[in-house]
């Protein structure tokens, strides 16, 4: 039987919380998911054993970082390969994103399953590189996913939007990395909620501004795109967005709000596909509603798909871009790896109280693969913090 644990509250103090919903029930699928395109976003596992202090190197446990993206193909997912939710920019270095990208992408032949891989220019070291040295780096990057048979997800550029002064540079830029690609590509476009150094990407803070710029390049080069990842936080500007893509050009919600209803859709300005960190951590939940979805049926897929937006949502909360510390958290209690340790000492980031909110979720919404697991490591945590009684 699952202990009751007592978990600290925001109020102060510890309320006694007893876990034990049941898994599921989730199946994987037997084909294909078809009625949208669903990419999960997958974090990397860090080798405990290995001496990688902020700052230095990132040492990967190869094995366990692997395995969790065989378990996201399982579910039907295609796997976002060395994007923020790797921790790219945030301790994952090039080099190592660029073995990550090799070693998944020859995963994926293996099993038959969907990859996309982040592409950026965070190789570059000069303090102030200029356009030339950014879009060589891009395309330095572009012929490594390429050739590891990756579809190349062109990912917003600190250095670029350091660099860039007008729109017109970001124009310039895009146009010599999109004449150069050998298949469609997505865009990338994050909000400063999850990196604010990505403030006035496009050219301007004026989000309505930047989105005509945005639309002049996928417009000018639309047999080269297959869609943009939009991660604003905001619905109603995805909707607006999608109705003016132009067909065949996917909107990928990277919304982890609002996942819920994007995907699902309207009649008037259609519906997004999915390229979301969330799914990493409600895989089986959004598997079994994407599964349902396919057959037509709605009120499963919302029975499924929206219980576990609160969770989302808090995974999310700000500051934003430290949802990858509950996304590891989270995939250490469901038993996809021996340890809560992340490269760049990033396991620190999330509060006591915010984790142990983050393991009511998860257990209310199904999602904890062993609740008596995952109720022993949430003790040892709260134990280790001083925070068990």
């Amino acid at each position: 039987m699952t202990r009751t644990l007592h978990l600290p509250v925001s109020a102060g103090g510890l309320e006694p919380y007893t876990p034990g919903h049941a898994f599921g029930p989730y199946t994987p699928p037997c084909s294909p998911l078809t009625s949208r395109v669903a990419y999960a976003a997958a974090h990397v596992v860090a080798d405990a054993h290995a001496e990688q202090p902020p700052g230095s190197p990132a040492v990967l446990d190869w094995d366990r970082t692997l395995a969790f993206r065989h378990e996201l193909w399982r579910w039907g997912f295609g796997v976002a390969e060395a994007m923020d939710t790797a921790q790219r920019g945030m301790g994952l270095d090039w080099p190592t994103a660029a073995e990550l990208i090799r070693r998944s992408a020859a995963d994926a032949r293996s099993v038959g399953g969907r990859i996309v891989a982040g592409v950026s220019t965070d190789q570059l070291t000069a303090p102030q590189p200029s356009l030339d040295d950014i879009t060589a780096a891009y395309l330095e990057q572009l012929a490594v996913t390429e050739e590891a048979g990756a579809t190349a997800v062109v990912m917003a550029s600190r250095a670029l939007a350091s660099a860039a002064r007008t729109p017109e540079d970001y124009l310039t830029v895009y146009d010599r990395i999109l004449s150069q690609v050998s298949q469609p590509v997505v865009l990338h476009w994050l909000g400063d909620m999850f990196d604010p150094r990505l403030r006035g990407y496009w050219g301007s803070a004026d989000l309505d501004a930047a989105t005509e710029t945005v639309l002049t390049i996928m417009n000018a080069h639309a047999s080269r795109i297959d869609g943009i990842k939009l991660s604003l936080l905001n619905a109603d500007r995805e909707r607006a967005l999608r109705r003016r893509l132009l067909v065949g050009v996917r909107l990928y919600t990277g919304d982890d709000f609002n996942y819920s209803d994007l995907i699902l859709g309207d009649a008037d300005s259609g519906h997004s596909d999915a390229l979301l960190g969330v799914f990493a951590a409600i895989a089986p939940a959004a598997s079994q509603a994407l599964q349902a979805l396919d057959k037509g049926d709605v009120d499963t897929y919302r029975a499924l798909m929206e219980p576990t937006v609160p969770l989302g949502r808090h995974l999310f909360e700000t500051p934003t871009f430290h949802y990858k510390t509950g996304v590891v958290f989270l995939a250490w209690l469901g038993g996809h790896q021996d340890q809560f340790t992340m490269i760049n000492g990033a396991q620190t980031n999330r509060s006591l109280i915010h984790l142990a909110q983050l393991f009511r979720l998860a257990d209310q919404t199904g999602l904890l693969r062993d609740p008596d697991i995952a109720a022993g490591r949430m003790y040892s945590f709260l134990e280790l913090h001083g925070a068990t009684r």
